[in-house]
């Protein structure tokens, strides 16, 4: 049936682009064939974003089980690598198995209107209307509308050979047999360090982050990036800041790293396991646009129109782009969006111009980061006059009470009457989980007076959101100049 049907979408990839837009498709009445080359959620299950957070979330639990400062302490405290990575499996295959149950739910035949079908194997265009799938079986696959969704995979590092067991990717942790008691980092930005951090967690590796710059996170104000880098320093972790990559040289036992520093000197060290995190490159290998004249453009990415399709001067009208292939910000929130959004506009239900500068976004580290909105540096660069109120969860009841006190709210607002506020950095715990609330109060335009007017209830973390807010207009419950080194207020104007 699949060999002698035209689908009204056919769908490339089945990550968290592709998901959505076959389960946004199914609201519509369409008949929709979704390919998948792997596995089944793409990286946003295996390999990414479900799988590395419960192995950031396991080793967060071990970290407090290993505490010896809450008046309790855990005896015979091990842990075994084989059974974290069964753990984390069973959490791929619940989503994975929710998916398949959604997929069955609506099989071809079994509604009055809408279907979907799973098809396995690699897909590439004939021409605008058609795919050739290469798989168990060769299938040609006919579709009125084509959603591509293919993702990304992790970026290599220029003359490193990846193995797939000494020197890694992302993409084998869960190849690894078991810890390793020596580990390089390759890249100190978001991956980098969410994996520095759940290594060192688990206290059996001796992890050293290389950062060829001179704090980690450098796109992030400096103030949270020191707090980052020493909260990794704090947790076991060697940094080697301002430092390149010149070699490695495998031997029978061990990697031989050799760095060199921008100072001059070099430094020559043993790892196990070097892991690459330096980012992520677009999937497009075997879609065969050049068979509907289309290039790739910066960095391999599908450039897209306001309506989602494709960008081309060929009168291609129905294949859409959505997710990490399209060039945006590479975040499950922004890909699930787009997939939802092609189908929308393909119906032309939808008007919507995407907005993606309020973006939150987590970085799960020890403690958690989170952040919304613009930062000091996008401030300056845009000449927007600026003031910065910086509040600690020292001062904070539940935070204290927690016995967890590591962290911070900072808040931006507009420097003119208005006071709008403009972003949001937040670390420490539960920070991912109230980021959102700061999100509504940007999108909204909301000035500070009127978030002011907002209840906070107590004990509770978000406390120190009305702290921070409140000591922006000298009304903080705990004073600055009683508190200098706790709480901080600055202003930035263009000169």
């Amino acid at each position: 049936m699949t060999k002698n049907k035209e689908f009204d979408l056919v769908i490339i990839g089945s990550g968290p682009a592709g998901f959505a837009a076959a389960t946004r498709a199914l609201d519509f009445g369409m008949d929709v064939c979704m390919i998948e080359k792997k596995h089944l959620g793409g990286t946003g299950i295996i390999n990414g974003v479900l799988t590395s957070k419960t192995m950031y979330e396991l080793s967060m639990d071990y970290a407090v089980a290993a505490r010896v400062d809450r008046g309790y302490r855990a005896g015979a405290l091990t842990v075994n690598y084989n059974e974290v990575k069964k753990t984390i499996i069973q959490a791929a295959k619940v989503k994975q198995y929710q998916m398949l149950s959604l997929i069955e739910t609506f099989a071809p035949g079994k509604n009055s209107k809408g279907s979907l079908t799973l098809v396995k194997g690699w897909a590439g265009f004939v021409d605008k209307h058609t795919v050739k799938v290469s798989g168990d079986e060769e299938l040609t696959i006919r579709g009125k509308n084509f959603v591509v969704a293919t993702g990304s995979k992790p970026r290599k590092y220029p003359g490193l050979e990846v193995d797939g067991k000494r020197i890694i990717t992302s993409d084998h942790i869960l190849d690894l047999k078991k810890f390793p008691e020596r580990m390089l980092i390759i890249g100190s930005g978001i991956i980098g360090c969410e994996f520095a951090t759940i290594f060192s967690n688990f206290k059996q590796t001796e992890v050293h982050l290389l950062d060829r710059a001179h704090r980690v996170l450098p796109y992030e104000d400096d103030d949270v990036s020191d707090f980052v880098s020493e909260s990794l320093e704090k947790n076991g972790v060697i940094i080697h800041h301002t430092a390149t990559l010149r070699e490695i040289k495998k031997h029978d036992d061990y990697l031989e790293v050799i760095l060199d520093y921008d100072n001059g000197y070099s430094k020559v060290f043993e790892v196990d396991v070097a892991l690459i995190a330096i980012g992520r490159e677009l999937n497009t290998d075997g879609l065969r646009l050049e068979n509907l004249g289309i290039e790739t453009h910066t960095k391999g990415s599908l450039r897209i129109n306001s309506d989602c399709t494709l960008t081309n001067d060929k009168g291609i009208d129905n294949i859409y782009a959505a997710g990490d292939i399209t060039g945006n910000i590479q975040l499950y929130s922004i890909a699930e969006y787009q997939g939802r959004l092609t189908v929308e506009r393909m119906i032309e239900r939808s008007d919507i111009l995407p907005d993606y500068s309020q973006i939150s976004t987590l970085m799960f580290f020890k403690p958690e980061v989170a952040a919304v909105g613009a930062n000091e540096k996008m401030l300056q660069a845009r000449n927007i006059p600026y003031k910065a109120a910086y509040y600690s969860n020292k001062l904070v009841n539940r935070a204290i009470a927690m016995r967890n006190t590591s962290g911070f709210v900072k808040i931006l607002v507009s420097n003119d009457d208005e006071q709008n506020i403009l972003g949001m950095r937040a670390a420490g715990p539960q920070a991912s989980s109230f980021i959102v609330s700061v999100a509504h109060l940007i999108n909204k335009r909301t000035t500070l007076e009127d978030a002011l007017k907002t209840f906070y209830p107590h004990p509770s973390l978000p406390e120190g959101i009305q702290e921070c807010l409140r000591s922006l207009v000298d009304r903080s419950v705990y004073k600055p100049k009683a508190f200098p080194d706790l709480i901080s207020i600055r202003e930035w104007r263009p000169k």
